[in-house]
């Protein structure tokens, strides 16, 4: 006979632990307690079930299990395997915790001060937070809606971002800090890594002392941060990248922003309903890889809410006299009090000492991956903003579990052919698969169908008819390959399309779909419709 315990995650009572034990206890040969208060389960067993069944239990009733035998972390069929994982993000954290259910032990390393990476504490939560406190600041003076007074209201900056923190600390917390205390297969160390070899990273602590870390396997995932271009004059002033704009407890009185993408613009737009006077310089126009109506459509929009947007502008020279920025571009001066700078961000791997070992990277640093997440380097993976990957959170959290399981013995890719992408500007822009040109670059041959807004019920109902949604289909099958919105909502209409493009549904398929009335994604059945009758003749909420 012989005794094992199991450190169980996931249980939050008494019942928990009773349905836990009763899953062991259905098992041949053993005998189970488990307690909620200690988080653990004592097993006698006669060895007639291994413990991957074991372990496969508990999993089956809603909870994690690791095996610990004597205190000590144990593999149950990965001979103690060893990951060494670099960085604390999205991508690091899904790795870890499966990983460690996988009967892997988990080494993760971070040398910044808080862990979770860009999405929790510098990117997606703080600016959808903002996003959204701004957003209703715009609709207080703009809505129009008759009976409600217009109000443009008193912004107290600071305490929206104080709000906005706290919220940062308690997600990072519930989603990261929790995981560490509670999951004793990961183990956190502080410092900044680099590699001593393929199988082994030196990690220098704050205080300089070293120490080195052995694995068995490797993955890195050390995220990405904002780039700076090189423009005369730019890295002596004190400008703001998207990590330094979201924490500014005052508004500007003019903010200017470099850069015509995702994180220029959601930024731009919301410090623009929150009373600042706004200014973008775009190197081409909005969003320059989209389909080419969304940048044009969403710079209308921008204008009309008294954005000033400048298409083809070039900066050469950024000033500073202590008060106002100075911008020098190809169409004029540009004067600001603030100066944001949005151009994109490159992977945080130059620290790493990767040429030591031979690993890969792109022209801008990247670490060069395969669709399982390996790198050239046998034994090293890697996950993330810092790799060749799109950059998008949820996909280095389906990254970081699919290397996980690869390092841990599967033979598992991450499928990016049907990735949806969402710019949380307002109206929102989303898009899936394949733009039209893009689709006849491939040699499909392809029809689309664009519908504005003004034909969707909900829209009008909203008295915002701002955008459109567009379809892209084979021609003579049907087959949806792309979609792309300028919406309100638009990233809860997308969804819709990224599983009709999974399951290859024809714009016939879509038409005939029941969708409610009166909702947004509703536009996605008109639009389908488009391709064989004009909506304009139809009634409301027709078949």
């Amino acid at each position: 006979m012989t005794q094992l315990t199991i450190i169980i995650t996931g249980m939050t009572c008494d019942h928990c632990a009773k349905t836990a034990e009763d899953a062991l206890n259905a098992l041949d040969g053993i005998e189970a307690t488990v307690s909620f208060e200690d988080g653990r389960a004592t097993i006698t067993t006669d060895g007639s079930t291994d413990t991957m069944q074991i372990l496969q239990a508990i999993e089956a009733v809603g909870y994690k299990g690791t095996i610990q035998v004597k205190d000590e972390i144990t593999s149950t069929s990965k001979d103690n395997l060893h990951i060494a994982i670099v960085g604390t993000g999205s991508g690091a954290f899904a790795a870890a915790i499966k990983a460690v259910e996988r009967g892997a032990t988990v080494t993760i390393i971070e040398g910044a001060k808080d862990i979770g990476g860009t999405c929790v504490n510098i990117g997606c939560v703080p600016s959808k937070i903002f996003i959204r406190g701004a957003h209703i600041a715009h609709l207080q003076a703009h809505h129009r809606i008759d009976g409600i007074p217009l109000n443009t209201p008193k912004i107290n900056r600071k305490a929206m971002m104080a709000q906005q923190q706290q919220w940062v600390e308690k997600l990072r917390y519930a989603k990261y800090e929790s995981i560490l205390e509670t999951n004793p297969g990961i183990k956190l160390l502080r410092g900044m890594a680099r590699f001593k070899d393929t199988s082994t990273l030196i990690v220098k602590d704050t205080e300089g002392k070293e120490q080195e870390v052995k694995a068995d396997r490797i993955l890195l995932a050390t995220g990405a941060s904002a780039s700076v271009p090189d423009i005369q004059g730019l890295k002596a002033t004190p400008f703001w990248t998207s990590t330094e704009a979201l924490v500014a407890d005052t508004v500007p009185e003019h903010l200017v922003v470099l850069g015509a993408s995702v994180v220029a613009l959601e930024l731009a737009q919301a410090f623009r309903h929150i009373g600042a006077k706004v200014t973008v310089l775009a190197r081409s126009t909005l969003l320059s890889k989209e389909d080419p109506d969304i940048g044009k459509d969403l710079t209308k929009v921008f204008e009309d809410e008294g954005i000033k947007v400048m298409l083809n502008t070039s900066p050469d020279f950024v000033g500073y006299d202590g008060q106002q920025f100075t911008i020098k571009t190809n169409n004029g001066e540009v004067k600001g009090d603030r100066l944001l700078v949005a151009t994109g961000r490159s992977a945080n791997t130059a620290a790493l000492d990767l040429d030591k070992v031979g690993i890969k990277t792109s022209h801008s640093g990247a670490i060069i991956i395969d669709d399982h997440m390996r790198t050239n380097i046998e034994n090293i993976y890697a996950a993330g903003d810092c790799t060749n990957q799109p950059q998008f959170v949820y996909v280095a959290a389906a990254a970081g579990t699919r290397a996980a399981r690869n390092m841990t013995g599967d033979d598992i890719a991450i499928d990016l052919t049907v990735m949806p992408a969402v710019v949380f500007t307002e109206p929102q822009v989303a898009t899936v698969g394949y733009t039209e040109q893009q689709a006849k670059e491939q040699g499909l041959d392809v029809d689309s169908r664009k519908l504005d807004l003004e034909n969707v019920p909900r829209a009008l109902a909203n008295m915002d008819t701002r955008g459109f949604i567009k379809l892209v289909a084979e021609k003579d099958s049907g087959r949806i390959v792309g979609c792309q919105v300028l919406a309100n909502e638009g990233g809860e209409i997308i969804q819709t399309v990224v599983l009709a493009i999974r399951n290859k549904m024809t714009i016939e398929d879509l038409s005939d779909q029941l969708f409610p009335y009166l909702t947004m994604v509703e536009g996605l059945k008109l639009t389908a419709q488009t391709f064989s009758k004009d909506v304009k003749q139809l009634s409301c909420c027709a078949g």
